[in-house]
């Protein structure tokens, strides 16, 4: 089984914001499950990608902070 994970630090960022996976995915107008699948590494869009980082507080240039 081969798993092609790209790995990311939405985790590790929200969780230092003391933001739960409920709060984020309601700031971003997301599922919670959208916030955990990305967590896990899964692929997602880029519109997904941006209100993440704005619901985050972060501006647009901080996307390789968050998603390598």
């Amino acid at each position: 089984m081969i798993k092609n994970i790209q790995k990311n630090s939405l985790k590790e960022i929200r969780e230092s914001l003391l933001m739960s996976k409920s709060e984020l995915s309601k700031k971003a107008s997301i599922s919670p499950l959208t916030i955990s699948r990305i967590e896990q590494g899964k692929p997602c869009r880029m519109e997904t990608k941006r209100k993440i980082l704005l619901a985050l507080g972060l501006k647009l240039t901080d996307k390789d902070k968050v998603f390598h």
